[in-house]
């Protein structure tokens, strides 16, 4: 018997569909949706208590072994690129053999190799290119399960709006995304932030890698064919090229952003070495900002579901939020008043989280079902390629202090003009270009 997670499988007779989707069966419910979406923000969750936690330690552990600037933009870049670089071949995998849950189970599997690992090189050395290998293995797990994920939770788009449903995913995500830090800010208090507290910290963190797993178990026994969801025709037909052109103008806005927009270690990195924040206050700083970035996203999806029934693309509700986030940059890496730094991390937290929600949002509307996988691997080839540019960049203008300041007038530049690309999106494609919903 054909697996249900293949294509044709519970196509064919029903078999297997959590919602029963043979000739005359009934509509789906939202209720049935908005179950997947949430079991899906509970696998999102507790994944991100663990990698989240990584990645909060990862700038400050860097600092304590000696790195530079350099280094830690290097180590953050490069995990990104490969995570993000490798996600167009997962997401063509996806869409040729539907396997999108043994794709997700593949990719959160990898926490539970980078946290012990972690833990056992906090505890038996000193050199921080054995971090960067393991981060980029965490990395390569994202990579295999993102647009596999992504594609998943696109399913339940059309029944609850889809700026709705992945404002729930990402608000989800960001709740595991402020508990992590949180967790290692409290072992490193009782530990202190040397090696020991560092290698106890990323012990710890193993056990919500464990959780996600048996909480995605449990959502692939109660969907085991969550295309049953959608319902009716494609939003829209695929060009040529794969992408409706809209959706191509928005990558070149998702460009922009990942360039401009700095990543946590190196912000971390810049905290821990002015003294802003230290130790496991980062963690604490990092956390407000995950916090921020779950309330952003709960705001930003209805926004957005809004504005599409007003007659919009959407696209001005995320050039809005880059807009009032471009300052992030001037905030949070010169200013000396913790509050002022506080409010740049928020900007800074806001411009992620409108770009995150809002562009699965637009892929989720725009592309059609077959097609996602890849169009959601394409969306994070560009960001995490443009996000590797700029954080090797400010990395090396960083370790330059005379060049800091025309690095952050890049980065609100950048910003802004991501913007201004993304409010051209609002204009309505001709009656011949691609029909949207």
């Amino acid at each position: 018997m054909t697996p249900p997670d293949r294509p044709g499988a519970a196509d064919a007779d029903g078999a297997g569909d959590a919602v029963s989707s043979g000739p005359g069966a009934p509509r789906p419910a939202a209720a049935d949706a908005r179950r997947f979406v949430v079991l899906l923000g509970w696998v999102s969750l507790l994944a991100d208590l663990c990698y989240e936690g990584l990645r909060a330690a990862v700038g400050p552990y860097l600092a304590t072994l000696g790195a530079s600037a350099t280094a830690v933009g290097i180590v953050a870049g490069t995990g990104e690129m490969l995570g993000y670089a490798l996600r167009y071949l997962s997401g063509l995998i996806a869409d040729r053999t539907g396997r999108y849950w043994l794709l997700t189970f593949l990719g959160y599997a990898s926490n539970l190799v980078a946290a012990p690992l972690l833990a056992v090189t906090a505890a038996f050395t000193t050199w921080w290119p054995a971090v960067a290998v393991l981060v980029a293995i965490e990395r390569l797990g994202k990579a295999i399960r993102s647009p596999a994920k992504s594609t998943l939770t696109s399913f339940a788009a059309k029944q609850l709006g889809a700026g709705k449903a992945f404002a729930i995913a990402e608000a989800m995500d960001q709740v595991g995304g402020m508990l992590g830090p949180l967790l290692v800010a409290a072992v490193l208090w009782r530990w202190s932030a040397g090696q020991t507290g560092f290698t106890v910290a990323f012990a710890v963190l193993t056990v919500p890698a464990v959780a996600c797993l048996a909480v995605l178990s449990r959502a692939r026994r109660a969907f085991p064919d969550p295309r049953s969801l959608e319902r009716g025709p494609e939003s829209a037909t695929a060009t040529a090229a794969g992408l409706p052109p809209r959706v191509r103008l928005y990558l070149l806005g998702v460009a922009l952003i990942a360039i401009g927009l700095a990543d946590w270690p190196l912000l971390a990195f810049h905290f821990e070495r002015t003294g802003a924040f230290t130790g496991p206050t980062v963690m604490i700083a990092y956390a407000a900002a995950m916090a921020f970035d779950g309330l952003v996203s709960a705001a930003v999806g209805p926004w957005f579901d809004r504005a599409r029934a007003a007659g919009g693309s959407g696209g001005r509700v995320l050039a809005a939020c880059l807009v009032a986030s471009a300052g992030y940059g001037v905030l949070a890496l010169v200013a000396e008043a913790r509050w002022v730094i506080a409010l740049g991390i928020a900007l800074w937290a806001a411009g992620r989280a409108a770009t995150d929600a809002i562009a699965k949002a637009l892929i989720a509307i725009h592309v059609p079902a077959a097609s996602r996988g890849r169009a959601y691997g394409l969306y994070y080839v560009v960001f995490g390629l443009a996000w590797w540019l700029g954080s090797v960049a400010l990395g090396l203008l960083y370790d330059r202090a005379s060049a800091l300041a025309a690095a952050i007038l890049a980065a609100v530049a950048l910003v802004c003009g991501a913007g201004v690309v993304l409010l051209a999106t609002e204009r309505r494609p001709a009656a011949s270009s691609t029909r949207e919903p």
